[in-house]
């Protein structure tokens, strides 16, 4: 019997979960939602097929094959390319360019010719992409090969920058041509060079920063790993800091916590080094597609990086040129802007490929202004050490992994964008999230022809500049309608994991809210075979808990809480281990001071204890720390919570209380 109609047959459960079955049985539901179209006999043939290819490619025909159609489908629905089957190793249709797979799904969205429709069938757009990115981002190994090719990509990109530089070093020079601001206007307005462009951008960032203080930082130690191989703990016990950073960041005033610390630490205070140590390339999992390239930053380098990192994004999100245009902590606008830019045309989505990698230190160099230029460029690591223990001389301004490459790279394509701008209601609908840029779609050519003059570079594939299809932020949209597929990273195991648990819980909750229920009734039966009883999120906990669970599979075991006057029920619940490391009382003083204060600053590698802990409401703790990637389970007791909000009126713990909204969710909705 062919593999994925045995399992439509039995969906007995069991604790394996084999992705080819996952594939099967959200197959099985979209044949339920479009059973008017979908014929028995295509069904039984679309199940062989799948089948056969996955026995033929294994897992790769569900993370590669399936994506790349997935890809060329995104690629027609904005009307650039009409879809071809052959072109993605998928047979065609007969008379038609269409896939045979899935391909009554096909119609409803294209003609013969792999057009557009005029009235695509939306439901339809947005199932295909769920069968086609289900298991796009499916967290497997990688080879070797897959790693070297991401440390070339890296070598190649400063190879790439060095064409550009000595063009933004003469534009740096023809700046010192005085233009008339009448003139600047007119011609900025009129077909702009590529000078006049870089000028008006300088402007601009001065004006952002004319009041902004980068000696005005509260320095701290970042989540990640540092080219020093410090743990947090050990990080405050200085023994290197480079006399790039000391120049303008005094070791006094930044490294400790008062010159009563420097006096009583004076022996360890003069024997600290000043060598300028090198960033180190590591490379961490990402997908199937290969892993993700970090270079760590050394220990001084990443301690005043996330200060004056945090300083320049406050200054962005508050400063009345950049606040509605420039984010890093909400991403809703740009979600926002795909889902009216899909429905009206009137707007498109540009993707930047490795935007991280191309800001150049010329380009910095060219469109900040001083002061600020001058601290930017005093804790930028110049060199990173790559996994073959060769230095390699970095051209770009930060990579991926200084606390300065989100923030500086977001503020230069802004400010590229708004001085290309030809009319203020371009400037005030450009919205930067990082390598995310929504802008008017009149406007996009002219974007991604400045953007790429720059020495940035412009992904077309993933940039959606016509039709009505547009994707920023995580949010896919067509027409109008959020058509984001769920996407499986964690991989199955039959092993009790805490990650497992809470990322398979997340996706049979989405895919059973799309109508995917033999998917997630496949899923729940693997997670009570392995984990037992599971909460549902109607008792209204705090813990993972599924959709809908019958009666005789939730947790059963009571109590009733005397001292809180309350039933409880225990369920299992993670958490992350406590983990106690005594300093000394000069350093512990300097992490409550760059810590203490902001709590909701700390990233969720290292940080208090008390904010790991939702129900628990101690104090700052300088000596208690817990990991990321360490969560263990835990069985504890709970309550359900049943305080009424007091504008939904409802008889729940308003969402917007547990997420730190300023106002519940519900008075959002327009009346």
């Amino acid at each position: 019997m062919v593999r994925g109609l045995g399992l439509v047959a039995n969906m007995a459960p069991n604790n394996s979960l084999d992705e080819f079955e996952i594939i099967a049985a959200s197959l099985h539901d979209v044949f339920a939602m479009f059973g008017d179209v979908i014929s028995i006999t295509q069904r039984k043939l679309t199940l062989e097929k799948v089948s056969k290819r996955c026995t033929a490619e294994g897992i790769g025909f569900l993370t590669k094959s399936l994506p790349k159609l997935g890809k060329a489908f995104d690629k027609a629905l904005t009307g650039c390319t009409r879809l071809n089957a052959e072109s993605c190793r998928f047979s065609p249709m007969a008379n038609s360019k269409l896939p045979r797979f899935l391909g009554e799904l096909f119609s409803l969205v294209f003609g013969p010719d792999g057009s557009v429709l005029q009235q695509p069938n939306i439901r339809a757009v947005g199932v295909l992409r769920d069968i086609l990115y289900l298991f796009y981002k499916y967290e497997t190994s990688y080879s070797a090969e897959q790693e070297n090719k991401v440390i070339d990509q890296f070598e190649r990109t400063e190879d790439d920058l060095s064409t550009v530089e000595e063009a933004l070093e003469q534009i740096r020079g023809d700046l010192n041509t005085e233009t008339s601001m009448f003139t600047r206007r007119r011609r900025i307005c009129a077909e702009s060079t590529i000078t006049e462009v870089a000028r008006e951008a300088k402007i601009l960032l001065s004006r952002v920063f004319s009041s902004f203080d980068p000696t005005s930082i509260i320095p701290r130690h970042g989540p990640g790993a540092v080219a020093t191989k410090q743990q947090l703990w050990d990080k405050f016990r200085w023994t290197n800091v480079s006399s790039n950073i000391t120049k303008m960041y005094p070791l006094d005033e930044y490294f400790f916590s008062s010159l009563g610390h420097v006096c009583d630490r004076l022996s360890a205070f003069e024997q600290i080094t000043e060598r300028d140590l090198p960033a180190r390339v590591i490379l961490v999992p990402k997908d199937s597609r290969g892993p993700r390239l970090i270079s760590c930053e050394p220990v001084d380098y990443q301690w005043v990086q996330q200060g004056l990192g945090s300083a320049i994004v406050d200054c962005l999100e508050s400063h009345p040129l950049t606040q509605w245009n420039v984010n890093f902590t909400n991403q809703q606008p740009n979600q926002f802007g795909a889902l009216l830019g899909s429905k009206t045309g009137g707007y498109a989505t540009l993707d930047l490929k490795e935007a991280s990698d191309r800001v150049s230190l010329s380009l910095v160099r060219l469109l900040f202004p001083s002061p600020l230029l001058e601290f930017l460029e005093s804790c930028r690591s110049s060199a990173t050490e790559l996994p073959n223990g060769s230095i390699l001389k970095l051209k770009k301004f930060a990579p991926m992994g200084s606390s300065l490459c989100f923030p500086i790279m977001a503020t230069t394509i802004w400010a590229i964008l708004t001085a290309s701008a030809p009319d203020e209601y371009t400037r005030e609908r450009i919205l930067v999230y990082g390598d995310d840029v929504i802008v008017p779609t009149a406007f996009a050519e002219d974007a991604m022809r400045r953007l790429e003059s720059f020495g940035l570079l412009v992904n077309r594939d993933k940039s959606c500049t016509s039709g009505f299809f547009r994707e920023s932020c995580g949010t896919d949209a067509f027409h109008g309608v959020n058509v984001t597929p769920v996407r499986l990273r964690t991989v199955w195991s039959s092993n009790p994991s805490p990650d497992v648990y809470t990322s398979w819980i997340a996706y049979a909750n989405s895919l059973r809210r799309k109508q995917y229920y033999t998917t997630y009734e496949r899923i729940v039966g693997a997670l009570h075979t392995v984990y037992g009883r599971i909460p549902a999120t109607d008792m209204l906990l705090t813990c993972p808990s599924l959709d809908e669970v019958p009666e005789e599979l939730r947790p059963c075991v009571t109590r009733f809480n005397k001292d809180l006057q309350r039933s409880e029920v225990k369920v299992r619940d993670i958490y992350s281990p406590i983990l106690n490391k005594e300093i000394d009382g000069w350093s512990m003083l300097l992490r409550f001071f760059t810590e203490g204060g902001d709590q909701t600053r700390i990233e969720p590698k290292y940080r208090s204890a008390s904010l790991d802990d939702s129900s628990s409401k101690r104090a700052f703790s300088v000596s208690q720390y817990t990991r990321r990637s360490t969560t263990k389970f835990r069985h504890r007791w709970m309550a359900e919570e049943t305080q009424p909000c007091h504008l939904c009126q409802r008889n729940v713990t308003c969402k917007g209380n547990k997420t730190g909204l300023s106002r519940c969710p519900m008075a959002m909705i327009p009346s």
